[in-house]
């Protein structure tokens, strides 16, 4: 597993080790049953403190993703990931929802809101 944390990011350090593992879960590349590290050895391959890094996991936990079984670990749930999509469209609605009325009020045409999604997108897949 590799995170990239930003630390010039809006979201704080342990939503974006939440972020990161969730993705990851998400697109396959972490699989139901998988142990994550411990928080101790995460916390010390990000150079973090294990506070951060137990923030992370038992929001993790209470979103589902998650399970801990005490003395042994961390392991990946099985995902509904339909549920999960649901919940992201509906978030990704909210915010564009917010973003349009930013550009409206900047007097953006269409064009130019398309063409700075597409920008953005290519930034974000870079």
């Amino acid at each position: 597993m590799r995170i990239v944390l930003s630390y010039q990011s809006d979201l704080q350090i342990y939503e974006q080790i939440k972020e990161h593992i969730k993705t990851d879960i998400l697109s396959g590349q972490i699989s139901e049953g998988d142990a994550l590290p411990s928080i101790r050895q995460l916390a010390r391959e990000l150079k973090v403190s294990v506070i951060t890094t137990t923030r992370a996991y038992s929001d993790l936990e209470l979103e589902g993703f998650i399970s801990t079984v005490p003395g042994k670990g961390c392991y990946v749930k099985q995902v509904d990931s339909a549920i999960i999509r649901a919940q992201y469209l509906q978030r990704t609605e909210a915010a564009l929802m917010v973003a349009l009325q930013h550009a409206s009020t900047a007097g953006l045409t269409t064009r130019e809101i398309h063409d700075l999604l597409d920008k953005l997108k290519e930034q974000a897949d870079a």
